[in-house]
Protein backbone atom coordinates (compact mmCIF):
# COMPACT_ATOMS: atom_id res chain seq x y z
CA UNK A 1 0.00 0.00 0.00
CA UNK A 2 1.66 3.23 -0.85
CA UNK A 3 0.85 6.25 2.22
CA UNK A 4 2.67 8.88 3.02
CA UNK A 5 2.88 7.99 7.53
CA UNK A 6 1.58 10.85 9.31
CA UNK A 7 2.83 12.79 11.75
CA UNK A 8 0.91 13.37 14.56
CA UNK A 9 -0.75 10.31 14.21
CA UNK A 10 -4.54 10.10 15.76
CA UNK A 11 -4.59 10.20 19.41
CA UNK A 12 -2.99 6.85 20.92
CA UNK A 13 -3.03 5.02 17.39
CA UNK A 14 -0.34 2.72 16.18
CA UNK A 15 1.56 2.76 13.12
CA UNK A 16 1.30 -0.71 12.50
CA UNK A 17 -1.86 -2.73 11.69
CA UNK A 18 -2.83 -4.92 14.57
CA UNK A 19 -5.27 -8.05 13.86
CA UNK A 20 -8.88 -7.34 13.67
CA UNK A 21 -8.81 -3.66 14.72
CA UNK A 22 -10.03 -0.81 13.08
CA UNK A 23 -7.15 0.97 10.69
CA UNK A 24 -7.51 4.90 9.82
CA UNK A 25 -6.54 5.52 6.17
CA UNK A 26 -6.52 8.92 4.90
CA UNK A 27 -7.90 10.30 1.75
CA UNK A 28 -6.43 13.83 1.40
CA UNK A 29 -9.11 14.07 -2.05
CA UNK A 30 -11.23 17.04 -3.04
CA UNK A 31 -11.46 16.96 -7.28
CA UNK A 32 -14.80 17.25 -7.54
CA UNK A 33 -15.64 19.65 -4.82
CA UNK A 34 -18.21 22.02 -6.67
CA UNK A 35 -19.25 24.46 -3.96
CA UNK A 36 -16.27 24.92 -1.31
CA UNK A 37 -12.62 23.61 -1.47
CA UNK A 38 -10.28 22.65 1.73
CA UNK A 39 -11.34 18.49 2.58
CA UNK A 40 -8.47 17.55 0.57
CA UNK A 41 -6.45 19.06 4.28
CA UNK A 42 -9.55 17.08 6.42
CA UNK A 43 -7.43 14.07 7.54
CA UNK A 44 -4.24 15.98 8.79
CA UNK A 45 -6.76 18.60 10.71
CA UNK A 46 -8.67 15.58 12.72
CA UNK A 47 -5.34 14.25 13.35
CA UNK A 48 -3.85 17.75 14.74
CA UNK A 49 -7.22 18.34 16.52
CA UNK A 50 -7.10 14.67 18.52
CA UNK A 51 -3.80 16.55 20.31
CA UNK A 52 -6.78 18.69 21.98
CA UNK A 53 -8.68 15.86 23.05
CA UNK A 54 -9.42 13.68 25.51
CA UNK A 55 -8.95 9.55 24.46
CA UNK A 56 -11.63 8.77 27.77
CA UNK A 57 -15.13 8.61 26.39
CA UNK A 58 -17.53 9.48 29.60
CA UNK A 59 -20.35 8.20 27.11
CA UNK A 60 -18.59 5.12 27.05
CA UNK A 61 -16.72 4.75 29.89
CA UNK A 62 -13.58 3.38 27.86
CA UNK A 63 -10.17 5.30 26.57
CA UNK A 64 -8.54 4.70 23.44
CA UNK A 65 -5.16 3.87 25.25
CA UNK A 66 -6.34 0.29 26.22
CA UNK A 67 -7.66 -0.03 22.43
CA UNK A 68 -5.56 -1.23 19.86
CA UNK A 69 -5.82 0.44 16.16
CA UNK A 70 -4.00 1.78 13.97
CA UNK A 71 -3.14 5.01 11.82
CA UNK A 72 -1.61 4.19 8.86
CA UNK A 73 -1.09 7.71 7.16
CA UNK A 74 -2.65 9.04 4.06
CA UNK A 75 -3.29 7.36 0.46
CA UNK A 76 -0.70 8.35 -1.75
CA UNK A 77 -3.36 9.36 -5.01
CA UNK A 78 -2.78 8.56 -8.66
CA UNK A 79 -3.86 11.81 -9.45
CA UNK A 80 -6.62 14.61 -9.77
CA UNK A 81 -9.64 11.89 -11.62
CA UNK A 82 -11.61 10.73 -8.88
CA UNK A 83 -12.80 7.53 -10.79
CA UNK A 84 -8.94 6.63 -10.44
CA UNK A 85 -9.00 7.75 -6.38
CA UNK A 86 -12.28 5.83 -6.05
CA UNK A 87 -9.99 2.55 -7.54
CA UNK A 88 -7.13 3.47 -5.83
CA UNK A 89 -9.12 3.56 -2.70
CA UNK A 90 -10.68 -0.17 -3.70
CA UNK A 91 -7.29 -1.26 -3.36
CA UNK A 92 -6.21 0.05 -0.36
CA UNK A 93 -9.39 -1.15 1.46
CA UNK A 94 -8.91 -4.65 -0.12
CA UNK A 95 -5.16 -5.15 1.56
CA UNK A 96 -6.56 -3.71 4.83
CA UNK A 97 -9.12 -6.21 4.85
CA UNK A 98 -7.03 -9.08 3.96
CA UNK A 99 -4.75 -8.35 6.79
CA UNK A 100 -6.82 -8.50 8.44
CA UNK A 101 -8.37 -5.07 9.86
CA UNK A 102 -11.29 -2.56 9.68
CA UNK A 103 -10.95 0.36 7.56
CA UNK A 104 -11.83 3.73 8.70
CA UNK A 105 -11.57 6.21 5.81
CA UNK A 106 -11.09 10.10 6.35
CA UNK A 107 -11.74 12.72 3.35
CA UNK A 108 -11.73 13.92 1.62
CA UNK A 109 -14.81 14.89 -0.09
CA UNK A 110 -17.40 11.83 -0.54
CA UNK A 111 -16.23 10.42 -3.95
CA UNK A 112 -14.03 7.59 -2.78
CA UNK A 113 -17.02 6.16 -0.59
CA UNK A 114 -17.72 3.67 -3.73
CA UNK A 115 -14.40 2.46 -3.95
CA UNK A 116 -14.40 1.28 -0.65
CA UNK A 117 -17.59 0.05 -0.24
CA UNK A 118 -16.97 -2.15 -4.11
CA UNK A 119 -13.74 -3.45 -1.74
CA UNK A 120 -15.95 -4.08 1.62
CA UNK A 121 -18.42 -6.02 0.13
CA UNK A 122 -16.62 -8.38 -1.99
CA UNK A 123 -15.24 -9.34 1.87
CA UNK A 124 -18.74 -9.35 3.24
CA UNK A 125 -21.60 -10.55 1.09
CA UNK A 126 -24.79 -8.91 1.99
CA UNK A 127 -23.62 -5.74 2.85
CA UNK A 128 -25.72 -3.21 4.01
CA UNK A 129 -24.23 0.65 3.72
CA UNK A 130 -26.09 3.25 6.48
CA UNK A 131 -24.97 6.91 5.24
CA UNK A 132 -25.44 9.77 7.23
CA UNK A 133 -25.33 13.00 5.11
CA UNK A 134 -27.58 16.42 4.73
CA UNK A 135 -27.25 15.47 1.00
CA UNK A 136 -28.97 12.91 -1.22
CA UNK A 137 -25.89 12.58 -3.18
CA UNK A 138 -28.21 10.41 -6.07
CA UNK A 139 -27.03 12.31 -9.09
CA UNK A 140 -26.18 9.91 -11.95
CA UNK A 141 -23.45 12.87 -13.11
CA UNK A 142 -22.54 16.50 -11.99
CA UNK A 143 -19.77 18.64 -13.23
CA UNK A 144 -19.46 16.32 -16.33
CA UNK A 145 -17.98 13.54 -14.09
CA UNK A 146 -20.26 10.35 -12.83
CA UNK A 147 -17.79 9.94 -9.61
CA UNK A 148 -18.53 13.32 -8.23
CA UNK A 149 -18.98 13.63 -4.81
CA UNK A 150 -23.13 14.69 -5.48
CA UNK A 151 -23.21 10.86 -7.26
CA UNK A 152 -21.58 8.96 -4.28
CA UNK A 153 -25.02 7.20 -3.45
CA UNK A 154 -25.80 6.47 -6.96
CA UNK A 155 -22.49 5.20 -7.10
CA UNK A 156 -23.55 2.78 -4.07
CA UNK A 157 -26.78 1.76 -5.63
CA UNK A 158 -24.79 -0.01 -8.33
CA UNK A 159 -22.70 -2.48 -5.66
CA UNK A 160 -25.66 -2.99 -3.10
CA UNK A 161 -29.63 -3.33 -3.95
CA UNK A 162 -31.37 -0.16 -3.04
CA UNK A 163 -32.93 -2.70 0.02
CA UNK A 164 -29.65 -2.05 1.30
CA UNK A 165 -28.80 1.30 1.56
CA UNK A 166 -30.49 3.80 4.36
CA UNK A 167 -29.74 7.46 3.99
CA UNK A 168 -30.42 9.55 7.34
CA UNK A 169 -30.49 13.16 8.04
CA UNK A 170 -30.83 14.32 4.48
CA UNK A 171 -32.08 17.77 3.31
CA UNK A 172 -31.37 18.78 0.92
CA UNK A 173 -31.29 17.35 -2.70
CA UNK A 174 -33.50 17.49 -6.28
CA UNK A 175 -36.92 16.98 -6.31
CA UNK A 176 -36.40 13.85 -8.17
CA UNK A 177 -33.86 12.86 -5.35
CA UNK A 178 -36.51 13.41 -2.60
CA UNK A 179 -38.83 11.51 -4.89
CA UNK A 180 -36.92 8.74 -4.78
CA UNK A 181 -36.07 8.69 -1.34
CA UNK A 182 -39.38 8.81 -0.20
CA UNK A 183 -40.93 6.11 -2.70
CA UNK A 184 -37.87 3.88 -2.20
CA UNK A 185 -38.58 4.17 1.47
CA UNK A 186 -34.87 4.92 2.08
CA UNK A 187 -35.05 7.91 3.83
CA UNK A 188 -34.21 7.91 7.52
CA UNK A 189 -35.25 10.57 10.25
CA UNK A 190 -32.09 11.61 12.08
CA UNK A 191 -33.26 10.33 16.03
CA UNK A 192 -32.83 7.27 17.39
CA UNK A 193 -36.19 5.81 17.15
CA UNK A 194 -36.54 6.19 13.56
CA UNK A 195 -32.86 4.95 13.21
CA UNK A 196 -33.34 1.77 14.84
CA UNK A 197 -37.05 1.06 12.61
CA UNK A 198 -34.94 1.31 9.81
CA UNK A 199 -31.82 -0.97 10.82
CA UNK A 200 -34.64 -3.35 11.90
CA UNK A 201 -35.23 -4.38 7.95
CA UNK A 202 -31.69 -5.48 7.56
CA UNK A 203 -31.95 -8.41 10.31
CA UNK A 204 -29.26 -9.30 12.76
CA UNK A 205 -25.94 -10.25 11.95
CA UNK A 206 -26.29 -8.05 8.43
CA UNK A 207 -22.46 -6.61 7.91
CA UNK A 208 -22.68 -2.88 7.97
CA UNK A 209 -20.75 0.09 6.38
CA UNK A 210 -21.25 3.54 7.49
CA UNK A 211 -20.11 6.73 5.67
CA UNK A 212 -20.20 9.98 8.01
CA UNK A 213 -20.29 12.68 5.88
CA UNK A 214 -19.90 15.90 8.22
CA UNK A 215 -22.62 17.94 6.86
CA UNK A 216 -24.96 16.25 8.84
CA UNK A 217 -24.26 18.35 11.59
CA UNK A 218 -25.86 21.81 11.76
CA UNK A 219 -23.68 24.80 10.54
CA UNK A 220 -23.61 26.51 13.73
CA UNK A 221 -22.40 23.02 15.21
CA UNK A 222 -19.41 22.29 12.03
CA UNK A 223 -19.33 25.16 9.76
CA UNK A 224 -16.09 23.79 7.88
CA UNK A 225 -17.77 21.81 5.34
CA UNK A 226 -17.73 22.61 1.62
CA UNK A 227 -21.99 22.12 1.37
CA UNK A 228 -22.95 23.41 4.79
CA UNK A 229 -26.85 22.94 5.00
CA UNK A 230 -29.06 24.27 7.56
CA UNK A 231 -30.99 22.64 9.68
CA UNK A 232 -28.60 19.86 10.45
CA UNK A 233 -28.46 17.90 14.35
CA UNK A 234 -26.28 18.75 17.12
CA UNK A 235 -23.31 16.50 19.28
CA UNK A 236 -26.51 14.61 21.57
CA UNK A 237 -28.47 13.73 19.03
CA UNK A 238 -25.40 12.36 17.50
CA UNK A 239 -24.77 10.69 20.39
CA UNK A 240 -28.18 8.95 20.55
CA UNK A 241 -27.85 8.00 16.59
CA UNK A 242 -24.56 6.03 17.77
CA UNK A 243 -25.70 4.52 20.23
CA UNK A 244 -28.32 2.94 17.78
CA UNK A 245 -25.98 1.12 15.55
CA UNK A 246 -25.50 -2.54 15.79
CA UNK A 247 -21.81 -1.38 16.32
CA UNK A 248 -20.52 -5.33 16.41
CA UNK A 249 -21.83 -5.76 13.13
CA UNK A 250 -19.94 -2.41 11.61
CA UNK A 251 -17.43 -3.95 8.97
CA UNK A 252 -15.80 -0.32 7.84
CA UNK A 253 -16.52 2.97 8.33
CA UNK A 254 -15.91 6.66 6.49
CA UNK A 255 -15.65 10.07 7.87
CA UNK A 256 -15.70 13.05 5.15
CA UNK A 257 -15.95 16.49 3.99
CA UNK A 258 -14.60 18.13 6.73
CA UNK A 259 -12.88 21.57 5.17
CA UNK A 260 -10.96 22.68 7.99
CA UNK A 261 -9.62 26.28 6.16
CA UNK A 262 -13.38 27.23 6.23
CA UNK A 263 -13.76 27.05 10.25
CA UNK A 264 -10.55 29.59 11.02
CA UNK A 265 -12.06 29.04 14.96
CA UNK A 266 -10.61 25.22 14.44
CA UNK A 267 -13.86 23.99 16.12
CA UNK A 268 -14.81 21.96 13.63
CA UNK A 269 -12.24 19.87 13.08
CA UNK A 270 -12.09 19.01 16.94
CA UNK A 271 -16.07 17.94 16.35
CA UNK A 272 -14.57 15.70 13.66
CA UNK A 273 -11.88 14.03 16.02
CA UNK A 274 -14.40 13.52 18.23
CA UNK A 275 -16.68 11.97 16.17
CA UNK A 276 -13.75 9.55 15.33
CA UNK A 277 -12.80 8.74 18.72
CA UNK A 278 -16.01 7.65 19.32
CA UNK A 279 -16.26 5.93 16.10
CA UNK A 280 -13.23 3.97 17.22
CA UNK A 281 -14.43 2.99 19.97
CA UNK A 282 -17.54 1.43 19.26
CA UNK A 283 -16.05 -0.45 16.55
CA UNK A 284 -13.45 -1.69 19.03
CA UNK A 285 -15.84 -3.21 21.97
CA UNK A 286 -17.00 -5.87 20.00
CA UNK A 287 -14.58 -6.63 17.37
Amino acid sequence: MNVTPSSPRFLEARPEIQPGAPALLGVPYEGTACFRKGTAGGPRAIREASEGLESYSPRLQRDLADVAFADLGDLVLPGDDARQVAEAVEKACREVLGRPARPILLGGEHSFTPGAVQAVAGAHPGLAVLQFDAHADLRDSWTGTPWSHACAMRRVLEIVPPARLLQCGVRSGTMAEFAELRESARLVRPDAAGLADALARFGDGCPLYVTIDLDLFDPAQLPGTGTPEPGGIDWLTFESLLGTIPWQHVVACDLVELAPSLDPSGCSSVLAGKVLREVILEMSINP
